[in-house]
């Protein structure tokens, strides 16, 4: 069975130690700039264990995969270690896809590939397919790198690391402010602070300084809005619902996301609490998901959930043209209302008035 990495960085140490690549190596992640710079790291190892030669097939459920078992054993003439990078942008090779991956699997851990470093990239795989065979036999078989991305909580942190490597630092403030104009966007973000590196000295930089520098890159979706309001962050909740609102989001996705969290926190709020865990299963709701629809149900009382859920059912009469007297005219701006009632519920008032953007 081959070695299972719980990171990158343990990757690398491992193939230094022993001043060999693992024969097949899968990662998996969606965070596009974190793992380029994974796939970077392992081909600048190959380049320096002598891979002199590199074949890069990106592959679907509909591609011909014997050309990917063409490329792995495709010995060269002087033995030269090869580097076949496979792509897979869906994460669904389909079945003959799937079968050549296990296979390559096989052959490589049985050492029947020599000359090969397979190298597999996948984005973030749903639920459904990390249960399936091929995945299942990869992880036995391949040397597995999940990369995750940067959770929000962890983004001024990971700025701060970012700068640190370029001799530059930001206190705690500017380091709120700039997660806040690249969330989301982790590309983005990485290309503001090689910006700062190339406009500013080492050293330390003030706010003033950073926000002449940095654009707003900000990149949302109906879950970033979803997860603020079930932490219970109003302005970053309704920081996000104008950025969905700039960048042409339509009502309805914002609002059933919403809903249908609404709905659930309501069932679960007239169960037991021993009766939760096995509801948030039947609902297929996992992970941090369920960690933030836990922490609605812990910090709002009960009697919210209707009524929110009721307020959402006026929302959608509203969009779709029905008069509401309840409703603002505007339904944005009665999302908002909705957002803060949630976001707020069970929350000592803010020091500071809650702005929109």
């Amino acid at each position: 069975m081959a070695p299972r990495a719980s990171s990158i960085a343990q990757v690398l140490r491992q193939a230094e130690r022993d001043a060999a690549l693992p024969a097949y190596c899968v990662l998996a992640g969606d965070e596009i700039l974190l793992v380029n710079e994974a796939a970077d790291a392992l081909r600048a190892l190959a380049t320096q264990l002598g891979c002199s030669e590199r074949s890069h097939l990106v592959m679907d459920a509909r591609s011909d995969w014997s050309a990917v078992l063409a490329a792995a054993c495709n010995t060269s003439l002087f033995g030269d270690l090869r580097l076949v990078e496979i792509s897979l942008p869906s994460g669904k090779p389909g079945k003959a896809g799937a079968d050549m991956l296990q296979r390559l699997a096989d052959q490589a851990a049985a050492g029947q590939l020599p000359d090969a470093f397979i190298l597999l990239r996948l984005p973030q795989l749903d639920w459904a397919t990390q249960k399936s065979k091929w995945v299942q036999h990869l992880k036995k078989q391949a040397t597995w790198v999940a990369i995750p991305g940067v959770a929000r909580p962890d983004l001024p942190g990971w700025i701060a690391q970012r700068l640190a490597r370029q001799q530059q630092a930001i206190d705690a403030a500017t380091q709120a402010w700039l997660a806040g104009q690249v969330e989301g966007n982790l590309l983005a973000a990485h290309q503001e602070i090689e910006k700062l590196g190339l406009l500013y000295p080492p050293g330390a930089l003030s706010l003033e300084q950073v926000q002449a520098a940095v654009l707003d890159v900000s990149r949302h979706d109906p879950q970033d809005l979803r997860a603020a309001v079930l932490v219970g962050e109003p302005q970053r909740a309704l920081r996000v619902l104008a950025g969905l609102k700039a960048e042409g989001m339509a009502h309805l996705p914002v609002l059933w996301g919403l809903g249908e969290d609404l709905r659930i926190l309501g069932m679960l709020a007239n169960l037991p609490a021993a009766q939760r865990g096995g509801a948030l299963r039947a609902q297929r709701v996992f992970g941090a998901r369920e960690q933030h629809l836990r922490q609605a149900l812990q910090r709002c009382p009960a009697r919210l959930w209707p009524l929110a859920l009721g307020q959402a059912h006026e929302i959608d009469r509203h969009i779709k043209g029905v008069p509401v007297a309840a409703c603002l005219p505007d339904p944005w701006d009665e999302l908002a209302r909705l957002v803060l009632r949630v976001a707020t519920a069970g929350k000592p008032p803010p020091d500071q008035p809650i702005s929109l953007p």
